[in-house]
């Protein structure tokens, strides 16, 4: 390996020795490390013209680079170093009382052996209280060992500046332009150079030598304005630089070559002249005019160039990496949003949503990060149009208000859906686009088995959408597989333990599980903490008991108490039930099992849940995969995989950012069930937005099924695990879901809509509002949280229900209730209902919890089913009355409740439309799921793996092989 490197961070100077091999000895050094690097700077020495044709050396001029004072090695009379010095010392002052905790550091990456120049930067650092830290690379070392380098200190953070001080033959364009331009302290690259070009320093670096040359210019002796300055020799990026910036100081700049015939008479006529590169070619005396200026540059790699240059040089480039610092610390801040809608050209009649997603260009994610706040290094692009936006972005802002909290839930629906992703979406755009309010939308992932079953996609509809729909509706960022991936790797882990645990002693489980490597055996870290569970507080192996070894290797599963299922992304109804184990080599390891659809894992819940990587990691272990033979639970964390889930979904923690129709953003970040799960997109998801809003923003979060459903469990469950307090929830209503809750005909997905529904009937609209209505609105009333009702007009609703909708609502307590119309003029039509929603979050918010937690599971079971759903009273099974038992011995007790029931009826029936009284809510079983963090009562029996119908969606959805355009989709 070529490459020779050492990273150190230092404050005083770094003494280099040679080593006796090929290596190098580093001493002298802080134990503090970090990458660095840094660009070559020009060495100068200023010679100044005799006052006569005669020739001699400016005394003036020379007694400021002749002599040295900082112990023999600092120019003492030079004023402009000591200005430099002291406005860069005031600059890191302001710096550090914004914020102290920060440690500027400029990163210098050298491949010579002289340090001189090394030195020089690290003392005029100590002069204003920079760090330093320093790579040595071999002379022999490649491009693409330098590029690699250059990359690592890019990525780090603790590095604010870098310095190539490399030979000019390695210094190629590829390696200067692999320096990120806020960290390109010399101006090397091609951005910061066009930038200096088009006088644009509010970002860029001017280089060092050139900032210097210029400011002894502009100190020469007679006043230069105005002057002629000629620059001779090398037409590279310096020369360019040096033009630019004296032509911006207000002289006149023309150049040369050493070829060129006319250069005596040049230099004559000129004011000043700069000698770039040629070694030591230089120009007779005899040219240059009494009174003129002149200065060389040459190689910074060059020992020969006078001290005095090469230190105003170091203190021009720690000024800037000071600068860079600042800008950093700048950067870390709160950006207010600078968005730019997509104009949206509506159709009438409107097109099918697929057209109208393909019609709009959404634009580059990039472009929406930036214009939203968000720093280059917090994305992680998928492609053109979605990206994961890291957790880090909540360190970086966690000082910054929330923005207002506003959930969008539903009455109960009708099997065809009431538009509440539609309404979240229109909502936004109207915020956003309309009233130039910011606001996120914050949805779940849709799961494909729908898209390819029954119901299709979940991008909205209309004019209100996520695009593009195709990608949001098909894979996505993956997370779904990832879920898919974690849960089966359990299953197998379940499995596989059971086998060997049936086939092994316990002296042959502890020597594979427990291996000797190299003749040394230890425990893994996640073992030790089995050990500790166990009350074995031992690290040695060889020192636990036989008893000790049998009670660490059996789990002792009981077949017959496993809980934990495969899952797969499709509907798949013959996978409800199945035998696994049937080979010959599982040894009669038979045993019946199922599988789920992959959003109702539990892991999909721990995902909607958790607020950070730590907090899913330790959700992961807590997983509950069965019972094991004496009745004790047995987790993750016991089977050993607990750590490996985590690292499957290190990446799907991270929310995905899309955008609407009309270019405003959108959180798109798990996808739990609604009825065996809380079905609500993540905390994480909503915290990132509450963040990027600000204060006086919106962000608008969606919540499964009806409110009864959706509303309650986002309340108890999800807010009780954010500590986020919503502001105001809007309720979505249809007429068509009303004329059902009033007495009309039953619907179905696919048949066409009894006559009830697309005919005026103002008796079936008012009995509807009086009663679902009327009941959900009280149940978000319970939470002490105020109501906007939004009803999602269809074109079949005529002006009178719309009418009589809103008037129903108000009087059963809403504080506002709004026709929308995003679905055929997106969030143009959406604008009374953003204008109400503001207005709602202005009002007093008494926000409180229907149970307290530590109440016992029956009474919050049985507080739920009175409060919310209207019911009587509740009856435990046996069966369900054995689990509480157990659940309560385990500690579990003091959990939420997610009821799991029918999202068809506010009962257990789904044929009770409207507020059914009366009933007894039956208890058939009680479930946990202790990783996400919840009890889960069944009510009736609820499937969690769907099936196809007799004509799925699928025979619609089709692939253009030439344009590669999707069809069917919806």
């Amino acid at each position: 390996m070529k490459l020779s490197t050492f990273r150190g961070g230092v404050w005083g100077v770094l003494r280099v020795h040679p080593a006796a091999g090929p290596g190098r000895r580093v001493t002298g050094l802080s134990p503090r490390c970090l990458p660095p690097v840094g660009p070559p700077t020009g060495r100068l020495f200023l010679r100044g013209a005799a006052a006569t044709t005669g020739g001699g050396t400016n005394p003036k001029l020379a007694s400021n680079f002749g002599k040295h004072s900082l112990k023999e090695d600092v120019p003492e009379c030079d004023r402009s170093l000591r200005e430099v010095v002291q406005s860069t010392r005031e600059a890191m002052v302001t710096l550090l009382r914004r914020n102290p905790t920060i440690k500027p550091v400029l990163a210098i990456i050298q491949a010579d052996e002289d340090d001189s120049a090394l030195e020089i930067n690290q003392k005029v650092a100590g002069m204003v209280g920079l760090n330093i830290t320093h790579i040595y690379l071999t002379k022999e070392c490649s491009e693409d060992e330098i590029v690699e380098e250059v990359l690592k200190l890019n990525e780090d953070p603790g590095v604010h500046g870098v310095c190539l001080q490399l030979p000019s033959s390695v210094l190629t364009s590829r390696v200067a332009n692999a320096l990120k331009p806020e960290k390109d302290v010399d101006g090397i690259t091609d951005l910061n150079m066009g930038r200096l070009v088009r006088g644009d320093f509010s970002k860029g670096f001017v280089p060092p030598v050139a900032s210097a040359v210029v400011d002894l210019l502009e100190k020469h002796d007679a006043p230069l304005e105005g002057k002629t300055v000629l620059l001779v020799g090398s037409e590279g990026p310096l020369g360019f630089a040096l033009q630019c910036l004296i032509e911006g100081s207000g002289m006149v700049a023309l150049k040369s070559q050493w070829s060129s015939a006319s250069l005596q008479r040049q230099v004559m006529e000129a004011n000043a002249v700069v000698l770039l590169g040629e070694g030591d070619i230089d120009v007779p005396p005899t040219w240059v005019r009494p009174g003129a200026a002149v200065i060389r540059c040459e190689d910074e790699m060059e020992t020969s160039a006078k001290l005095g240059l090469r230190y105003l040089t170091a203190a021009y480039r720690i000024q800037n990496a000071v600068r860079s610092s600042s800008r950093w610390l700048q950067e870390q801040q709160y950006r207010p949003w600078q968005l730019r809608s997509l104009k949206l050209q509506t159709l009438t009649p409107v097109p099918s949503d697929i057209e109208i997603s393909r019609a709009q260009t959404p634009k580059p994610v990039t472009q929406l990060a930036e214009e939203i706040g968000l720093l280059p290094g917090e994305l992680e692009a998928y492609g053109r149009n979605k990206a994961k936006v890291r957790l880090s972005l909540l360190d970086r802002l966690h000082t910054q208000p929330d923005g207002n909290y506003v959930l969008v839930a539903g009455i109960t629906p009708t099997p065809l859906g009431e538009g509440k992703s539609t309404v979240t979406i229109g909502l936004v755009q109207a915020f956003s686009a309309h009233l130039k309010l910011n606001s996120f939308a914050c949805l779940r992932q849709p799961s494909q088995g729908p898209t390819f079953g029954v119901k299709g996609g979940a991008a909205g509809g209309g004019y209100a959408q996520v695009i593009p729909m195709e990608e949001f509706n098909l894979h996505l960022t993956g997370d779904i597989h990832a879920i898919t991936a974690a849960n089966n790797l359990v299953a197998a882990a379940v499995d596989a333990r059971m086998l060997h645990e049936a086939t092994q002693s316990d002296k042959a489980l502890f020597n594979r599980l427990v291996p000797s490597v190299n003749g040394v055996r230890k425990f893994s870290p996640i073992q030790i903490s089995r050990l500790q569970r166990l009350g074995i507080n031992k690290t040695e192996p060889t020192s636990l008991s036989p008893q000790e070894v049998s009670r660490f290797v059996r789990l002792d599963l009981d077949p017959s108490k496993i809980t934990w299922q495969r899952v797969v992304d499709t509907n798949d109804r013959f996978l409800r039930k199945i035998t696994v184990g049937q080979a010959s080599t599982e040894k009669g390891q038979i045993r019946e099992t199922g599988f789920d659809i992959a959003v109702a894992s539990e892991i999909m819940a721990i995902l909607a849940l958790a607020d950070s990587l730590e907090d899913m990691k330790n959700r992961l272990a807590r997983m509950v995969v069965g019972t094991s033979r004496r009745g004790q639970p047995v987790t993750a964390e016991d089977l050993g995989v607990s750590g490996a889930l985590a690292v499957l979904m290190k990446d799907a923690i991270k929310p995905t950012l899309m955008q609407t129709l009309e270019g405003t953003p959108v959180f798109v970040h798990a996808g739990p069930f609604a009825n065996i799960a809380h079905g609500n997109s993540s905390v994480l998801a909503d915290k990132l937005a509450l963040k990027l809003v600000g204060r006086d923003g919106f962000v608008v979060t969606e919540a499964g099924f009806g409110a009864d459903i959706g509303m309650e469990k986002f309340f108890n469950i999800k807010c009780r695990a954010s500590g986020l307090r919503p502001n105001v929830v809007v309720l979505v209503a249809t007429v068509r879901a009303l004329k059902m809750h009033g007495g009309g005909p039953n619907v179905s997905a696919g048949a066409p809509l009894p006559k009830e529904y697309i005919e005026e009937n103002l008796s079936l609209v008012a009995d509807g509002c009086r009663s679902n209505l009327r009941k959900q609105i009280q149940i978000a009333q319970l939470f002490g949280v105020p109501v906007v009702v939004a009803l999602n007009v269809f074109k079949t609703d005529t002006l009178a229900e719309i009418d009589l909708v809103c008037q129903i609502a108000k009087e059963c307590g809403a504080s506002d209730a709004v026709p929308c119309h995003h679905w055929s003029q997106g969030g143009r039509g959406s604008v009374e209902l953003a204008k109400a929603v503001k207005e709602a979050v202005s009002r007093p918010n008494n926000f409180q919890f229907l149970y307290n937690i530590e109440m016992p599971i029956v009474e919050k079971i049985r507080t739920i089913a009175q409060k919310v759903y209207g019911a009587d009273d509740i009856e435990l099974s046996p069966e369900a009355k054995a689990k509480v038992d157990y659940y309560n011995q385990q500690g579990f007790g003091s959990l939420p409740i997610c009821m799991a029931k029918t999202h068809l009826s506010l009962s257990h029936m789904p044929d009770k439309k409207g507020a059914p009284t009366g009933f007894i809510l039956p208890i058939r079983d009680v479930r946990a799921s202790i990783g996400a963090g919840f009890i889960y009562p069944l009510v009736g029996t609820m499937s969690t793996m769907p099936g196809l119908p007799t004509r799925p969606c699928f025979y619609d959805i089709d692939l253009d092989p030439v344009t590669e355009e999707i069809t069917g989709l919806f």
